[in-house]
């Protein structure tokens, strides 16, 4: 019998209990396409010897126990591809729990390949398989089923012996503390709550002038603003494509901002339509100077097409040779950085362990200094 915790005192007795773990696994379920943060229906927690489900929407319960588990820095929190998980505990706590663990992180340095499903790393792992045909039902209707709960159980349960059998493996092979090094950026507040002012970023660059960029920023801060204190996704508020057709076309009337073709019928007549005038006349009565500039990528040398195409066939080698998911060595503008700076770009795989594994041989290889030869029908890399 799946034991569901509905009530603050049973809850905080089991975070209690669960505080004495060296780790605990975590999941949660939840809900989010028509709000901005997502809605929590359930949380479960697991440890070596027991499991539960936890009902955040019970009446009257109070988190304020598991929250105290999650801030507790003697407890390792597992979770697999945390990104999401870490958000909704992030606004809820306004911290992010540590110490983390993340498989999916774990299993790329451990070579199984870029972001692996779990229900796939479970079943290579300890050849056990999950039904995943509950994932999507609504996780907001109470009564919860035997076969939802059942699904939600398993994912923290088999989480359990992915955890042990990657450590494992971690230890077995040195790679530790390169897991560790990869937790930084899941433990940045910023990556879960970044600054409306920023919310350009999350954006395309469709646009190459100085006025474009500044009403586009514009228009991307207020609806990051609008869609939070609304609670409503940010494409409800505004898509990005209007954005950009805004930004292009800068009306300054209702009539023209209702006749672009990517600004939904009727807008013109809401409160949003006054907001988006008001921006651009605010940009357009900027002078100059006091504009945006335009991120620009540096001006490609020649060759740098080649040069990438080369490191490329070098990441493949790397990653299949040592056994580590290629993305986590290097990401495609990291081998164009290379290809252009050299020993002066700002990326990762110039720093810790990427760059013992990769980065420093593969400045050698733009360099010259190194070779990649086919020979007796395998690639292989010699000193020039």
């Amino acid at each position: 019998m799946t034991t569901i915790i509905t009530e603050t005192d049973a809850l905080a007795e089991v975070c209690e209990r669960f505080r004495q773990s060296p780790y605990i696994t975590i999941d949660t379920e939840f809900v989010r396409e028509t709000t901005f943060w997502p809605d929590l229906c359930l949380v479960q927690i697991a440890m070596d010897d027991d499991a539960v489900l936890i009902d955040p929407l019970a009446k009257g319960i109070d988190l304020a126990p598991l929250i105290a588990l999650l801030e507790d820095q003697t407890v390792i929190k597992v979770f697999h591809s945390a990104r999401q998980d870490l958000e909704i505990f992030y606004k809820l706590m306004g911290s992010v729990p540590m110490p983390l663990f993340d498989t999916q992180v774990a299993a790329m340095v451990c070579g199984f390949g870029d972001q692996i499903a779990y229900d796939q790393l479970v079943k290579r792992l300890t050849g056990a398989h999950i039904d995943k045909t509950s994932r999507f039902t609504d996780w907001k209707r109470r009564p919860l089923t035997e076969k939802q709960t059942d699904y939600a159980l398993a994912d923290v349960t088999h989480l359990r012996d992915v955890y042990r059998l990657l450590s494992e493996q971690l230890e077995e092979t040195g790679r530790a503390g390169w897991v560790t090094e990869e937790m930084s950026l899941l433990e940045n507040p910023e990556t879960y709550d970044m600054p409306p002012e920023n919310a350009w970023q999350r954006m395309k660059m469709r646009v190459r002038k100085p006025l474009d960029f500044q009403i586009m920023r514009d228009l991307a801060q207020w609806r990051e603003e609008t869609a939070r204190e609304r609670n409503v996704p940010r494409n409800r508020v505004m898509k990005d494509d209007a954005i950009y057709e805004i930004a292009q076309q800068q009306p300054i009337t209702v009539q023209a901002l209702s006749r672009l073709r990517a600004v939904p019928r009727g807008l013109e007549k809401s409160s949003k339509a006054s907001a988006i005038i008001r921006i651009v006349e605010a940009a357009k009565e900027l002078d100059p100077d006091d504009l945006m500039r335009v991120p620009r990528p540096p001006a490609s040398q020649e060759g740098t097409g080649a040069a990438v195409d080369l490191l490329r066939i070098y990441l493949k080698i790397v990653s299949e040779r040592e056994g580590v998911a290629a993305k986590v060595l290097a990401t495609t503008a990291d081998l164009e950085a290379l290809a252009n700076l050299g020993e002066d770009a700002d990326i990762a795989a110039l720093s810790g362990w990427r760059r013992e594994l990769f980065g420093e041989s593969a400045l050698q290889l733009v360099a010259g200094k190194l070779a990649i030869r086919f020979s007796d029908r395998a690639l292989t890399v010699e000193p020039v």
